[in-house]
C-alpha cells in the first residue's frame, strides 16, 4: 500500500472487519541508525492482510490510525514493535502479546515459528527478517514473507488464550499485557558508549576517553547519514584504536579497517576524536568503574555486603520454588532487577504487607505480588535472622 487512495480503501476495509488485528513491523536494524518502521503488516478477519509502506506515504497515515483505534492488537514480542508504531501515531487500545503469553503458559521455546508449529500445526519458513527493509522497491518474496508473519497471529492468540485460561493464568497475562501497553519509553542510557563491544580490553581512563570520543564521533556521523553505527566504524576498530593510541594519520591508517578507502575519506574525524581525548585533563577522564544507580553485580555481593548476598540467595531459592510450581520462567515471576534491588536495600519492616507495597511501588503486578510477597517476607526475615 503506497498511495493515499489505497490507504483509504484498506483503512475502510480494516475498520469494517471483525475481531482482533494482527500487527507486525519490519525495521532495518543493522543497516539504518533509525529504528523506524519501514513496513507495517496488519491482518483482520473480513479485511484480509494489508502491507503499509509508511515511507511512500511520508508517514501521513491518519485513516490507518483511525481504523486500528479501539481494537485489540495481537503482536509477537510487542516491546520490539511498539516504539516504532508509536512514532507513526499508532497506539493499541488493548494488547495481546503471543510471545509473552507463551512464556506465562510455560512453553520453553516461544519463537513465533515454534509456537505456531506446536499449537497450530503449521510450519513457518524462515525468511528475510534481518534484511534491509529500507530498500526500495521491496522484492515480492520479501513482501510474501512479511504477510505470512501476521497470517496466523490471531489463531495463535486464541490458542494461547485457551491455554492460559485452562491453567488459571489468563488474568495474569492480561495484567502483563496492560503493563506492557502502558509502559513509558525507556530512559536513555547515561553513558551508552560503555556498551562498546570489547571495551573490557581498555584498561586506562585515557583509553576509555578515546573509546568515548570515537563512539560519540561515530554516533554523530551515523545519525547524520542514517546508517547503523557498526557500518560506519566497527566496535572492534574503536577498541583497537583506543588500545594502540595512534597519534598521527599514518599510524591510524596502518590499523585494520582504518586503512580502507571509506575510512581514509573521514580519517580526520577519527584522528580529531583521538587527539581530543589525549588532551583531556585528568579531571575529565571517565571513571574506570561504570556508573550505576542500583546494586553492584551479584558476584561482588559476598565481599561488599555478605548479609545482602545471604538475602539474595534466600529470595532466589524461594522464587525458584514458586516459578517451578506455576510453570513460569523465574524472570517473569518477578523482574530480576527488582529482586536485586529489594535484597540489596530491603525495607526496614519485612512484614508481608510492607514487602508487598515495596514490590507494588517498584512496578510489580498484583498477580506477582500475590504469588511472591509472603515468600519474600519469609526469606528476607530468615536471612536476617
Amino acid at each position: 500500500m503506497e498511495t493515499f487512495e489505497a490507504l483509504r480503501e484498506a483503512s475502510d476495509a480494516l475498520a469494517a472487519g471483525q475481531g482482533p488485528i494482527a500487527v507486525d513491523t519490519e525495521r532495518a536494524s543493522g543497516y539504518r541508525y533509525s529504528q523506524r518502521a519501514y513496513l507495517v503488516q496488519v491482518r483482520r478477519e473480513g479485511a484480509g492482510t494489508v502491507l503499509l509502506d509508511p515511507v511512500a506515504l511520508d508517514d501521513r497515515i491518519d485513516p490507518f490510525v483511525d481504523a486500528l483505534a479501539d481494537t485489540e492488537w495481537v503482536l509477537h514480542a510487542a516491546s520490539q514493535d511498539l516504539p516504532c508504531l508509536d512514532e507513526l501515531g499508532l497506539h493499541p487500545a488493548r494488547l495481546f502479546d503471543t510471545e509473552l503469553a507463551g512464556r506465562l503458559a510455560g512453553f520453553e521455546r516461544v519463537a513465533l515459528g515454534t509456537l505456531v508449529e506446536l499449537l497450530l500445526g503449521y510450519h513457518l519458513e524462515k525468511g528475510h527478517g534481518a534484511a534491509d527493509w529500507s530498500r526500495r522497491p521491496l522484492p515480492q518474496d520479501w513482501l510474501d514473507y512479511a504477510a505470512l508473519d501476521v497470517e496466523l497471529l490471531v489463531p495463535l492468540r486464541d490458542a494461547l488464550e485457551a491455554e492460559l485460561a485452562e491453567q488459571g493464568k489468563l488474568e495474569w497475562a492480561l495484567e502483563e499485557f496492560e503493563a506492557l501497553r502502558t509502559a513509558p519509553p525507556a530512559p536513555p542510557r547515561a553513558e551508552p558508549w560503555r556498551r562498546t563491544s570489547g571495551i573490557h580490553r581498555v584498561r586506562s581512563p585515557r583509553g576509555l576517553a578515546a573509546v568515548r570520543a570515537l563512539w560519540e564521533a561515530r554516533d554523530a556521523l551515523a545519525r547524520q547519514r542514517d546508517i547503523a553505527p557498526g557500518r560506519v566504524l566497527p566496535d572492534t576498530s574503536i577498541v583497537q584504536a583506543a588500545v594502540t593510541a595512534p597519534t598521527t594519520e599514518e599510524e591510524l591508517l596502518a590499523l585494520p579497517v582504518f586503512r580502507g578507502r571509506a575510512q581514509r575519506r573521514i580519517v580526520d574525524t577519527w584522528l580529531r576524536a583521538l587527539r581530543t581525548a589525549a588532551r583531556l585533563p585528568k579531571s575529565e577522564l571517565p571513571d574506570p568503574s561504570p556508573p550505576h544507580d542500583g546494586p553492584p553485580p551479584p558476584n561482588r555481593w559476598g565481599d561488599r555486603d555478605p548479609a545482602a548476598a545471604a538475602r539474595l540467595a534466600a529470595v532466589r531459592a524461594a522464587l525458584a520454588v514458586i516459578a517451578e510450581a506455576n510453570r513460569l520462567p523465574v524472570e517473569n515471576l518477578l523482574q530480576p532487577d527488582l529482586v536485586r534491588r529489594t535484597c540489596w536495600r530491603p525495607p526496614a519492616d519485612l512484614s508481608v504487607e510492607t514487602v508487598a507495597q515495596t514490590l507494588r511501588d517498584s512496578g510489580a503486578r498484583e498477580w506477582q505480588i500475590g504469588l511472591t510477597a509472603e515468600a519474600l517476607s519469609t526469606a528476607l526475615n530468615g536471612a536476617e535472622a
